[in-house]
């Protein structure tokens, strides 16, 4: 059992997703300070400072008038909490968009390597072809015979 574990492990696919989910978290803290830190505050200009996820409408029970949503909760009130669920929206959406950007500029560089690399191999000197060295090994066979 413990050879079998090994084994599994020493997959290539293991170790690469094994990498991809730690490069994905570092990833992570960083698209998140992109947007708490940087796009938020934009649209919280644009929209003049209004910050849904304090927004919510009392279900069942009772709230001082202007109680934050957490005060609300406190109080055992049944929130509709629907401003943390439109901040969550608007955060999701930043940050599949920062996501996209990423990507495409992480492709855009992989296929100019690509495109290089099939340049410089179309500007090297053709060797050979199969057909031309096996003519050459039946010429070097004839001349060795006679």
């Amino acid at each position: 059992m413990l050879n079998e574990f090994k084994e599994f492990i020493a997959r290539g696919n293991v170790v690469d997703l094994a990498v991809g989910i730690i490069i994905g978290a570092a990833f992570t803290a960083i698209v998140n300070s992109l947007v708490a830190d940087l796009i938020n505050p934009i649209i919280g200009l644009l929209t003049g400072g209004t910050d849904f996820s304090g927004h919510y409408l009392v279900l069942k029970g009772t709230v001082p008038e202007g109680a934050s949503l957490a005060a609300a909760r406190d109080a055992g009130a049944s929130v509709f909490a629907y401003g943390s669920f439109l901040s969550a929206i608007i955060n999701f959406l930043i940050i599949a968009w920062a996501v996209f950007l990423l990507v495409k500029a992480v492709n855009k560089v992989q296929n100019s390597a690509v495109l290089k690399k099939k340049a410089e191999e179309a500007a090297a000197p053709a060797g050979p072809t199969q057909e031309e060295l096996l003519m050459e090994i039946r010429d070097e066979l004839r001349a060795t015979r006679a």
